[in-house]
């Protein structure tokens, strides 16, 4: 039986997410997935960005299905994922850590913000350095609020609807990302407008 699973939403946004990658990712190599959920992400951008090895990861429970999609793709530049998610113990940070090269010259996550905890996203943005190459790239897509304040009201209502299912998450607010960024030593260079009250939000190392 496949164990892949399917978003709606990975399918209406890739092509938006592809027209701004196509623009920031071209003088990359490597780039690392984190939270691919589905895998179709990784399949598509892997596909339409053959210059990159595209290298997904996440929680264990999700490989199975995400690798059998890579399989089925037969993509040369989209290997079998890693398990990898943020951790608050022993230390906060990202793991395991692969024994396999890391500095990755671009970091890639879409609408994972808002699922996770605060404590697992300070994780998240602390395991970063251990992967990311001196100049690399972070691009993270997702809703995100701006001085404490929603962009739309519909994602007022997408907020509510979280917190209901999961009082630790919620959509966040820039600047406090930017805070976690910068403790890290990124800092933002772009912030594009995307479609349905979305944006792609890029710092660099």
């Amino acid at each position: 039986m496949s164990q892949q699973r399917w978003s709606e939403a990975c399918e209406r946004n890739r092509d938006p997410i592809l027209a701004v990658l196509r623009r920031l990712l071209q003088d990359r190599h490597r780039v690392l997935e984190i939270g691919s959920g589905t895998g179709q992400h990784a399949e598509y951008f892997a596909a339409q960005l053959p210059h990159l090895q595209w290298q997904a990861s996440d929680h264990p429970d999700y490989l199975p299905g995400i690798a059998e999609r890579l399989a089925a793709a037969g993509l040369p530049n989209a290997p079998a994922p890693w398990p990898l998610q943020a951790v608050l113990a022993p230390v906060p940070g990202l793991a395991p850590l692969p024994e396999a090269p890391l500095g990755f010259d671009a970091v890639f996550s879409a609408n994972t913000l808002h699922i996770m905890s605060w404590p697992h996203m300070q994780a998240l943005f602390a395991g970063l350095p251990a992967v990311m190459a001196d100049d690399a790239l972070l691009c993270v897509y997702g809703p995100f609020n701006y001085n404490g304040n929603y962009s739309s009201e519909s994602n007022r209502e997408f907020d509510g609807w979280l917190k209901a299912r999961d009082p630790a998450s919620g959509i966040r607010d820039t600047e406090a990302v930017d805070a976690l960024a910068a403790a890290q030593g990124l800092r933002l260079v772009d912030d594009v407008a995307m479609p349905a009250n979305n944006r792609l939000r890029i710092w660099r190392r």
